[in-house]
C-alpha cells in the first residue's frame, strides 16, 4: 500500500524545485497523490478496511491544504502542478 524508496526518489527528483528539495509543497502533493492512488487501488479489493479508508481521507485533505497553499501563494505553480498531476480533472 505505500510506495517503494526508488518510486519516492523519482518523484522527488521530478517535482524538486531546486537540488536537494524534499520538503517543498509541490514534492509533498506529489507523494501523497501517490499514496492516495495506491490506496485507491487497494480498496477495489479490500472494501471493508475502513481503518486505512479513514487514512486515505486524512491523506486526502492534507493534499487539499497543500494544494490551497501553493495556490494562495502563487496560482501558476498550482495550476501547473494539477496538470502535472492529473488531479483536478
Amino acid at each position: 500500500m505505500s510506495i517503494t524508496d526508488e518510486r519516492k526518489a523519482e518523484l522527488i527528483k521530478e517535482y524538486a524545485t531546486k537540488e536537494g528539495d524534499t520538503g517543498s509543497p509541490e514534492v509533498q502533493v506529489a507523494v501523497l497523490t501517490e499514496r492516495i492512488k495506491n490506496l485507491t487501488e487497494h480498496f477495489k479489493g479490500h472494501k471493508k478496511d475502513n481503518h486505512s479508508r479513514r487514512g486515505l481521507l486524512k491523506m486526502v485533505s492534507q493534499r487539499r491544504k497543500l494544494l490551497d497553499y501553493v495556490k494562495g501563494k502563487n496560482e501558476e505553480r498550482y495550476k501547473d502542478l494539477i496538470t502535472r498531476l492529473g488531479i483536478r480533472r
